[in-house]
């Protein structure tokens, strides 16, 4: 332990304070202007990740606030590395990068995904989804994100193959537990109130809508042919969703862009 130590000019507080404070180790090390822009910079780079949630632009503002980061320790811990070799800097900067990385920006981005917003892509934009929402909320009509099921294939003949893959659907629901749903040519009927078929929806036939499930109408991309009654029918069993699957609700609003739905 004797052999631990550090520069004068680095101390294990301002190492600290580096690690936890994007560009902080500008500011310590000086000049305290140039690390105060870093710093402000930083900030109006997490702005703009938020408030481009899900698109391109805010992934590569998300990277350079994690650029700066790294930057501002590499220069914090210049007088450590002040007689080293090149490799040894490059094999600091790499560390520390995956320091950072690992211990502070996957977390910090996986608990804003899992528990707080989800930015979902649909037709080319991007839907904000409130994960912290409550599924009792939900009425017919409402919008909600939910799980669906793992990956699988389903095949019913040899003009007719499905894939259902794992991820998160959005739509709305239709019908809660206890709704009778009847089909007809080109409507449904549920609880007396006719609406509009779906694309692929049965042409006839009812149904009770199990408790503690709603059913959601899936869609899907349907590319080739096939027999439209074994589609309909596969489509109405995937239909049935778990409330227990409910993932979010839709954002009216993202700061000031209003979210339009499919």
């Amino acid at each position: 332990m004797d052999r631990i130590y550090l520069p004068g000019e680095v101390t294990w507080r301002g190492l600290a304070l580096s690690f936890l404070v994007p560009g902080m180790g500008f500011y310590l090390r000086g000049p305290r202007l140039w690390g105060k822009m870093v710093m402000a910079g930083c900030a109006c780079l997490f702005f703009i990740f938020i408030l481009g949630f899900g698109y391109r632009f805010a992934n590569y503002a998300f990277g350079m606030i994690i650029s700066a980061h790294v930057s501002g320790i590499g220069y914090y811990c210049r007088p450590i590395f002040h007689e080293h070799e090149f490799r040894t800097r490059l094999a600091f900067t790499i560390l520390v990068l995956l320091a950072i990385g690992f211990l502070i920006y996957v977390p910090l981005r996986g608990a804003i995904q899992n528990h707080w917003l989800l930015p979902l892509r649909m037709n080319g934009r991007v839907i904000v989804v409130q994960k912290f929402a409550s599924a009792q909320t939900v009425k017919r009509g409402d919008w909600v994100a939910y799980n669906l099921p793992a990956s699988s294939e389903t095949v019913y003949t040899e003009d007719l193959r499905m894939y259902a893959r794992s991820g998160v659907g959005l739509g709305p629901v239709l019908a809660i537990g206890g709704d009778q749903i009847v089909f007809s040519n080109n409507v449904f009927i549920v609880n007396g109130v006719a609406q509009p078929s779906l694309p692929h929806m049965p042409g006839y036939g009812e149904i009770t809508v199990p408790q503690n499930f709603w059913f959601i109408w899936p869609s899907y991309s349907i590319r080739g042919g096939g027999n439209e009654n074994r589609l309909s029918s596969l489509m109405l069993q995937m239909a049935s969703v778990p409330v227990d699957e409910f993932d979010g609700r839709p954002m009216k609003h993202w700061f000031w862009r209003k979210q339009i739905l499919p």
